[in-house]
């Protein structure tokens, strides 16, 4: 690796960290401010204009909260829980592309940390990873609560990521790769040069199936059974506090935003851009006198902040949903995974195979 591409992946790692660490308060603020719209409140409104620094007082207020250890828990895996529940999700990010290629002095630049032919690949072996934490947290904990909460956890993840999968294969069916820059390729183009051909469109049972899946991988509401506060207090971290459970709680909305950019890459076309975008940055190039680089560069911010805007667009439906929907009792939960996502998931995938042999992509 040279000089030039070290400093290059630096940089990437720099803007892909700081736009996601940067996002978790955005959210927090987002979600209580959106909370209070939907549900006709107020919100916070007292520390900073409109609330907007109201993450920083939660900050601030878990940093000097009393760092509590129960006597009774096997204290490695106790501290070793939260950290995976955060480094897990930042990880999947390294094989997410944000953007095509900038050129910065004669060389192609991709907005891709890792480029994998197997990117679909590693985002879900670290996504996988997040159940990891789950059971970390309620066997080491030592507590009943806990681990209740980390037995609805883990077996509410491995249920619906079989549904989840087989969604996905039947994606990776149309796709023919696993390279994730492919799969954007394939979303760019558009029918009748007006509708986008993206996976939601191509195969609509699969983008429902996977949508529903990742709220459950993410314990989101309607799905929050591990952290049931009507039934187990709080679930499999009711014995963390201060920082400890900082981690977890913004391991949660990482989550959600590296599940909302894979939904994006796999069934919204990525960071491809709309038709009438990609004639406006093509029409903004032309008009200033870009070169070529210049004119790809152009190209390449408005894919990034297209890819941004769609991901913020998923982040609004998860808000949306938790504030309106009630949690599902876990029967319910189990019966949705295993009764109705899987058979649907199945025969799903049966048919796309079936039309594919027959009629091909």
């Amino acid at each position: 690796m040279t000089l030039f591409d070290s400093i290059a992946l630096s940089l990437k790692l720099i803007f892909v960290l700081g736009v996601t660490l940067n996002a978790v308060p955005v959210m927090v603020w987002f979600e209580r401010r959106g909370s209070a719209w939907i549900q006709g409140r107020v919100g916070p409104n007292r520390v900073g204009p409109f609330g907007l620094l109201q993450p920083v007082a939660d900050v601030l207020k878990f940093v000097f909260k009393e760092d509590f250890v129960p006597a009774q828990a096997s204290k490695f895996y106790y501290h070793l829980a939260p950290a995976i529940a955060a480094i897990a999700p930042l990880a999947a990010f390294a094989a997410i592309p944000f953007g095509s290629y900038l050129i910065i002095n004669g060389q192609e630049v991709p907005l891709q940390i890792a480029q994998l032919d197997m990117g679909v690949l590693s985002v879900l072996a670290f996504a996988g990873l997040e159940v990891y934490p789950i059971m970390l947290a309620g066997w080491s904990s030592n507590n009943k609560y806990a681990i209740f909460g980390a037995l609805r956890g883990s077996s509410q993840m491995v249920s619906y990521e079989i549904g989840m999968g087989l969604s996905l294969v039947s994606m990776l069916l149309i796709y023919g790769s696993l390279d994730l820059n492919a799969i954007v390729q394939y979303q760019s183009e558009a029918w009748f040069g007006v509708i986008p051909r993206w996976g939601m469109f191509m195969n609509p049972i699969a983008f429902i199936i996977f949508l529903i899946s990742i709220f459950a991988e993410t314990n989101r509401l309607p799905f929050d059974l591990p952290e049931g506060d009507s039934e187990i207090v709080a679930g499999y971290h009711v014995e963390y506090g201060s920082t400890k459970f900082a981690m977890f709680f913004f391991a949660e909305y990482v989550a959600m935003i590296m599940a909302s950019s894979l939904l994006v890459t796999l069934f919204a076309g990525g960071y491809s851009l709309l038709p009438g975008l990609g004639l406006l940055s093509n029409g903004l190039s032309s008009l200033v006198g870009f070169e070529a680089a210049g004119k790809q560069n152009l190209i390449a911010v408005f894919q990034a902040l297209g890819f941004i805007f769609k991901v913020g667009c998923v982040m609004f439906f998860f808000v949306w949903v938790r504030w309106t929907l009630p949690r599902f009792r876990f029967d319910q939960l189990m019966n949705l995974g295993w009764k109705i996502l899987f058979p649907i998931a199945l025969a799903n995938l049966i048919f796309v195979a079936v039309v594919i042999a027959l009629v091909g992509v």
